[in-house]
């Protein structure tokens, strides 16, 4: 498996962790599942912990006008977007 599979992998594994940590039924949540209200149900508050608990395990930044961004993703998208950060900030710091 390559080096970024297993990144994505290990992003929705934490993002699913974070969800059951913040008390949200992770039942049937998949790649295709909105993270707002037409999926898991994420308001922007929760959004915002999301956005957090990423930025402080893979060290990547959203800004503030993005968080409102991630509800309208599902989670195979949030967690290809966290992928892509975390790529391009190891390609700056070469």
């Amino acid at each position: 498996m390559s080096t970024e599979a297993m990144s994505t992998e290990e992003i929705r594994a934490f993002v699913l962790t974070s969800l059951s940590a913040m008390n949200y039924d992770i039942t049937g949540v998949d790649d295709d599942t909105l993270l707002g209200p037409a999926g898991a149900d994420l308001e922007s508050l929760s959004l915002a912990e999301l956005g957090v608990r990423v930025e402080e395990r893979f060290g990547v930044t959203f800004e503030d006008d993005e968080a409102e961004l991630l509800g309208t993703m599902t989670v195979g998208e949030f967690g290809a977007a966290v992928a892509a950060r975390i790529r391009s900030a190891s390609a700056a710091g070469r």
